[in-house]
């Protein structure tokens, strides 16, 4: 099979190094350190009909309606349409949908106008969280315990000084307490197979402080949640809105991302998005041991009955992010990446490549805020830790950063 994956980052080198194991890959646009990576795009890649598969990784080609193109020149995708993308695109989407499927979710309200979000907000027990309506690349989030903090977001928002169109209207919740698990269902339609959850670390800092980064780690399995969680996950949550939106006509064939708040009561669900998640999808899908190509290809064929489901390691697998100086905000990009090969000669580590470009003379340098992505594989979290964290110690670069607490405990 010949698979052509669409992206550039740390999720795409992941999928690419899985689907790899059994497929063909190409990466667009890649990156220069991503094995496969080819400037050409993705119409040009599936002209002579020798693509057997396309995967979009990120979510803005797929609000854009990328997959909605390719399907209709006749090529095999795996990512949803426009349609239901919007899962993505708006909050205040999909938290209706959400409503409407009967899913458990936090109190919320979708605003357009400065003064009822703030009536709205004022409302609210004591945990804010504010969020812009429209793609941030993961980063239009506020959770807070201040008013007066959650109240200047809003304003700042909602005049486009923050976040630009995306966040001239908001969706405010009440704030959930619990850990945060993501699980990522395929889906083909009408029936979805979900992987085993992870968690994902957001907050820059040890200790959960600090802003709201895109992800700075991740690990899975998760020894603290039931067996069943992704059998859960699948009946409670992803079938309802798998139907929901067969009832709007939206035909959803890729990757549900579903983010959840396990609250003393139960899961609740956070969020969805539409592609697999990074960095959290990675130690995932590092985990499989069935043939990811032909889960995927079978998905964008709307038949998942057509596989066994997934199969997965017992081992515990922890990603490390390796970040520029700056990140989250403006990051500091153009050093030179040292240590690379030597981190991944660690035994039981791979590094993928996120944020990262070439100089003039082919080295790899920094191009973005999260740069690499180092998991450590190993039968428990402590060996798996200590892997990952051994390779982190042989990078460097100016300003370079990251937590030294990913599933510390």
């Amino acid at each position: 099979m010949k698979v052509v994956v669409v992206g550039s980052g740390g999720r795409e080198h992941g999928l690419a190094e899985v689907l790899g194991r059994s497929a063909e890959v190409l990466v667009t646009p890649g990156n220069p350190g991503i094995p496969g990576a080819t400037s050409a795009p993705v119409e040009e890649l599936v002209a002579d009909g020798s693509v057997d598969l396309v995967v979009v990784g990120p979510e803005a080609p797929l609000v854009d309606g990328l997959a909605d193109r390719l399907r209709a020149q006749g090529r095999r995708v795996f990512g949803p349409g426009a349609d239901g993308a919007q899962l993505e695109g708006s909050k205040a989407f999909m938290k209706q949908l959400a409503v409407d499927a009967g899913l458990p979710t936090a109190r919320h309200g979708a605003f357009a106008d400065v003064e009822p979000a703030l009536e709205f907000l004022r409302t609210l027990p004591g945990l804010y969280v504010v969020k812009t309506d429209g793609l941030a690349a993961g980063k239009g989030v506020l959770v807070t315990e201040s008013l007066a903090e959650a109240e200047a977001d809003v304003r700042d928002k909602l005049s486009g000084s923050s976040f630009g169109e995306a966040g001239r209207r908001v969706v405010i919740e009440e704030g959930l307490t619990g850990p945060e698990v993501s699980v990522f269902a395929v889906c083909d339609g009408h029936r979805s197979v979900c992987l085993p959850p992870a968690q994902d670390f957001k907050r820059v800092g040890d200790g959960d402080i600090g802003p709201n980064t895109g992800g700075i780690g991740a690990w899975s399995p998760l020894p603290f949640l039931e067996a069943d969680f992704a059998d859960v996950a699948a009946e409670r949550f992803v079938a309802p809105t798998l139907a929901a939106l067969q009832a709007r006509g939206i035909d959803y064939r890729g990757a549900l991302y579903a983010g959840f708040m396990v609250t003393p009561e139960g899961p609740k669900l956070l969020e969805y998005n539409v592609r697999f998640g990074d960095p959290d999808s990675q130690p995932v899908l590092l985990r499989m041991t069935s043939d990811l190509a032909e889960l995927l290809a079978a998905a964008a064929d709307g038949d998942l009955t057509a596989v066994a489901a997934p199969t997965f390691s017992d081992d515990v697998a922890v990603l490390v992010v390796a970040c520029s100086e700056g990140y989250p905000g403006t990051p500091r990009t153009g050093d030179v990446i040292e240590g690379w090969d030597a981190a991944a000669a660690v035994p039981g580590v791979t590094v993928l490549s996120a944020g990262v470009g070439a100089d003039a003379d082919g080295r790899r340098i920094t191009a973005g805020g999260r740069v690499l992505d180092v998991i450590g594989r190993g039968p428990d979290a402590a060996t798996a830790r200590a892997r990952a964290y051994e390779a982190v110690a042989c990078l460097s670069w100016p300003g370079m950063h990251h937590r030294t607490d990913i599933a510390a405990g």
